[in-house]
């Protein structure tokens, strides 16, 4: 197949366009550059399989494809934020010219969304059928409600013109080729460890979150598009083990031997105190779970970040 991946110079992308050529399959990698660098498929550039467009999906774009998987808007909080307008447009006009692509050529497509379609959960695990507690004004509504209003694009799509649709909702996710800087929170810990600056804890540190390794995401978003369930989602990928703030600031000191000391900073607004995914659905379907522990996960990421740096 020939395959386009938007976002396809991102952190997830990259690793994305990495399996598919491993499966076999061409790949044509979509990116602005925006929040996504060249330097993540650099070692694919001379790869026969592998080409690269720069291109804003908030454009139409006509090319010759098999499958799509989306994964073009921002995913970090200081970049959403910095430009929420952008990111907003990017969540629903990108979406909709990815649609009409995936719509006139009769082919898949799967949605990159998000754990944060949940926002600040009153339920834990959250199940795909928790409708969300979300601010829609807020600081991240940005983000989070672009994704929210993206998955109604493909399911309106889906009804009203048969688009073969997969949405997927990513949670937290690490690995190599994180952005330094993206703000969130394995690699803002694993940079200030590194460089023994203070950890920045957010709050008393006790809120939660379930950290997915990237290898096990991207097997999650390769089965889901592959295999003939007949679903078309919203379907939960991400790891159900939680984590505290504190505990992975713990961790970081230790694997990277620091002398950081941690601090503590108020609260962001509308934060989420508790992440954790309910992914049954995708171990009855699937057969798919995460194999790769938090802590091996960690250590690959910090050797990583120390190349890098």
């Amino acid at each position: 197949m020939r395959v386009l991946v938007t976002g396809g110079a991102g952190f997830l992308g990259s690793h994305l366009c990495d399996r598919l050529i491993l499966e076999g399959h061409e790949v044509l990698a979509v990116d602005n550059l925006y929040t996504g660098s060249e330097a993540n498929i650099s070692h694919l550039t001379k790869n026969s399989k592998f080409e690269f467009m720069e291109h804003d999906v908030m454009f139409p774009l006509s090319v010759e494809v098999d499958a799509i998987y989306n994964l073009a808007c921002p995913a970090s909080p200081v970049q959403y934020q910095k430009f929420p307008v952008q990111t907003i447009k990017t969540s629903l006009l990108g979406a909709i010219n990815m649609l009409e692509l995936a719509n006139k050529l009769d082919i898949p497509i799967l949605q990159a969304s998000t754990s944060e379609v949940y926002g600040d959960p009153s339920e834990s695990p959250q199940r795909e059928s928790y409708w969300g507690n979300v601010n829609p004004i807020g600081l991240r509504a940005c983000y989070d409600e672009g994704k929210r209003a993206s998955e109604s694009l493909f399911f309106d799509f889906h009804r009203q013109f048969g688009v073969n649709i997969k949405v997927a909702r990513i949670f937290n996710t690490f690995g190599p080729r994180m952005s330094f800087t993206d703000g969130r929170v394995v690699s803002n810990f694993i940079h200030q460890a590194l460089k023994d600056e203070d950890l920045t804890v957010y709050g008393d540190g006790s809120q939660t979150r379930s950290f997915c390794y990237v290898s096990d995401l991207i097997d999650g978003l390769y089965s889901f598009m592959h295999k003939s369930t007949g679903f078309s989602g919203p379907l939960n990928l991400g790891n159900p083990t939680e984590f505290s703030m504190s505990q992975m600031a713990s961790k970081i000191i230790s694997f990277t031997q620091s002398n950081s000391k941690v601090v503590h900073h108020a609260l962001p607004a509308d934060d989420p105190k508790q992440r954790k995914p309910d992914i049954n659905l995708a171990r009855t379907l699937l057969e798919w779970s995460p194999k790769v522990s938090l802590d091996e996960g960690l250590h690959l990421t910090i050797k990583d970040f120390t190349s890098r740096l």
